[in-house]
């Protein structure tokens, strides 16, 4: 059974991610980090969805049962987990949610001491130990070794003073209407109190979570109903969240949806202006527009490209000595506030920039025009290697000798190829789209 994904563990809650296997799991994850423990104890948050319960009491017992103390802090943001993990000294961080996807998914996501995701190294270790049957049961302690938990349920706080530190002191939001979209999600709390302390006039949606509405027509990935609402209470910007509060989509005066290359590119000529930038420049991903490297090459600044996975843009920042980078699906990290994408933070950082600015969303996140690209997603029956498939190395010349971008990937989560096109001529990309269509589903189907 492969267990890590593009990010941590995500499959349907009682299959894949079941209370069984959740326990297993974290029985490796505390073998696995016993041999660097410092204070055996370990953080666990959680987002909206019903089988948090189940999978959360799961997780509990499999790191008590290897001697690790638990503490329980409910529904969280991501970052969240990720910043009280460094915050409260505990020897790793676990977060259950299955990001962006519906309630019947789940999810379970790692962070070592100091707040950072876990490599696929150090994921590679856990499975191994999770597959070590023998392991497991010789590493379950009794007696005075067994851990306990507690459930603390005021570090909301900690958290919200750290992101409302990382906005200008000497700046408000007062006479800012904004409305912001909760996803029925963790972010359903933090979100609106943070943008009120600063004194924004909030208007609130999607936050009220039943344990089943999060992300089901609302948040980052329905931004429809944001700009509804951004129009029709005249707000000046909308603010979208995802189920775990990790991804930002951001709605514009008129009601149009921002584009996220567009916003980092801003954001990162914008660092840079005032001398914050480090690295000459950021990381976004290999599905980042062509029109982003040319506006940021226009202000002397460099774009690195990672592969896929929010984890892999902060590991290149990293190696690169950078710390601005994302995904143009809304995860942007600011390394400085944050150690992996966080919703809130990077809609502050956006909101300083507009405040400063005092112009229009409308005006100050639309810089530059974006290559045409094309996004498909197709069902698959099986996922061989890409580069075990007959005849697609000719069809990637074909698309470079048309002078067209490509990726074709598969889902870290579901049996899909995710096909990518990017080039100039709008109607050429879409003839040669419908080739990719047809070759992949004659040698995947």
């Amino acid at each position: 059974m492969e267990l890590f994904g593009t990010d941590g563990v995500r499959g349907k809650a009682g299959k894949k991610v079941s209370a069984m296997n959740a326990m297993k799991l974290a029985m490796a994850t505390g073998i696995y980090f016993k041999k660097s423990s410092r204070r055996r104890k370990i953080l666990v948050g959680k987002d909206t969805r019903r089988s948090g319960y189940m999978i959360e009491n799961a997780i509990v017992s499999g790191l008590t049962a290897v001697g690790f103390d638990v503490i329980q802090i409910g529904p969280m943001p991501t970052p969240a987990i990720a910043f009280l993990t460094a915050s409260m000294r505990c020897d790793a961080g676990i977060m259950i949610s299955a990001s962006h996807n519906p309630y019947y998914d789940n999810g379970i996501k790692f962070f070592d001491w100091s707040g950072n995701k876990l490599n696929k190294d150090r994921e590679e270790e856990i499975e191994a130990i999770y597959n070590n049957n023998e392991l497991i049961e010789a590493s379950q302690v009794v007696d005075k070794e067994i851990g306990k938990s507690k459930r603390i349920d005021d570090v909301i706080g900690r958290y919200i003073v750290h992101i409302k530190n990382s906005f200008p002191r000497d700046s408000t939001l007062w006479g800012k209407r904004i409305v912001i979209d909760c996803a029925n999600g963790a972010g359903y709390i933090v979100g609106p109190t943070i943008l009120e302390e600063l004194g924004a006039e909030v208007i609130v949606i999607g936050n009220n979570p039943d344990g089943f509405n999060i992300n089901e027509g609302c948040g980052a990935m329905h931004p429809e109903n944001l700009a509804k609402v951004v129009l029709d209470k005249r707000a000046d910007l909308g603010i979208a969240l995802d189920g775990d509060a990790d991804r930002l989509v951001l709605v514009d005066e008129k009601g149009e949806v921002i584009d996220g290359d567009k916003l980092m590119g801003v954001l990162a000529v914008h660092l840079d202006n005032n001398g914050l930038l480090k690295g000459g420049g950021m990381v976004a991903t290999v599905m980042s527009n062509q029109g982003l490297d040319e506006y940021l090459t226009s202000h002397k600044l460099k774009l690195l490209r990672s592969a896929v996975g929010d984890k892999h843009v902060v590991s290149m920042m990293q190696d690169k000595g950078m710390n601005f980078g994302g995904e143009q699906s809304g995860h942007v990290i600011f390394s400085d506030y944050a150690k992996t994408g966080d919703g809130i933070s990077s809609a502050l950082q956006a909101l300083v920039y507009l405040v400063e600015s005092g112009k229009k969303a409308s005006e100050v996140f639309n810089p530059y025009a974006s290559y045409p690209q094309l996004l498909v997603n197709l069902v698959i029956a099986e996922k061989p290697p890409l580069e075990e498939i007959k005849g697609l190395d000719e069809l990637k010349e074909k698309i470079d000798g048309l002078g067209m971008r490509h990726l074709f990937r598969y889902s870290g989560t579901e049996n899909k190829i995710r096909l990518l096109l990017e080039g100039k001529d709008e109607a050429r990309l879409e003839k040669t789209m419908e080739e990719c269509k047809t070759f992949f589903k004659s040698v995947l189907a």
